[in-house]
C-alpha cells in the first residue's frame, strides 16, 4: 500500500466558470487556470500520481503544452488515474478537502464524489469529499482563492 498528498490552489476571477470536481458551479467568479482550473481534481491527481512516485499533474500535463489549454480537468484525472493502473496500482481509497468562503460545496458534494469515482475507477463509497471555510483567514478566506487537499491511498491491484 502506498500513500499520496496533493495540494492545488487557483485564483478567483471574473469572467471564468467556477468548476469543482467537475461540477459547474453558478458563481460570480471562476478559478484561473491553463485547463479548466479545477483546484479539487487537480489536488486529487497530484495525490494519485505521488502515491505511485511518478511526478505531479505539472510534468504529466505541464501548462506550457497548449494541447492542456482549457483541459476538462476529468480528463487530466482519468490520464493519471491509467498512469497509476498501467504501474500496477488500484485506488483503494480517497479523502478531499476544499477551502473556499464561497461558493457553498455541500449542494454539489454527492456529484463531486461521483464524478471523481468514474474517473478513478473506483466506487462513490471509496471518495470522500469535504469542505470548509478558514473562517475569513487568508487567501481563501478573504476569496482571492480555492484551495484543496487531497490524500489517497493505492494498492497493488491483485
Amino acid at each position: 500500500m502506498r500513500i499520496g498528498h496533493g495540494y492545488d490552489v487557483h485564483r478567483l476571477v471574473s469572467g471564468r466558470k467556477c468548476i469543482i470536481g467537475g461540477v459547474e458551479i453558478p458563481y460570480d467568479k471562476g478559478l484561473l487556470g491553463h485547463s479548466d482550473a479545477d483546484v479539487l481534481l487537480h489536488a486529487v491527481a497530484d495525490a494519485l500520481l505521488g502515491a505511485a512516485a511518478c511526478g505531479d499533474i505539472g510534468t504529466h500535463f505541464p501548462d506550457t503544452d497548449e494541447k492542456f489549454k482549457g483541459a476538462d480537468s476529468l480528463e487530466l484525472l482519468a490520464k493519471a488515474a491509467q498512469i497509476i493502473s498501467d504501474m500496477g496500482y488500484k485506488v483503494v481509497n480517497i479523502d478531499a478537502t476544499v477551502i473556499a468562503e464561497q461558493p457553498k460545496m455541500k449542494p454539489y458534494i454527492n456529484k463531486m464524489r461521483e464524478n471523481i469515482a468514474a474517473a478513478c475507477s473506483c466506487a462513490a463509497e471509496q471518495v470522500s469529499v469535504k469542505a470548509t471555510t478558514q473562517e475569513g483567514l487568508g487567501f481563501t478566506g478573504r476569496g482571492d482563492g480555492i484551495a484543496a487537499h487531497a490524500v489517497c491511498l493505492i494498492d497493488c491491484k491483485e
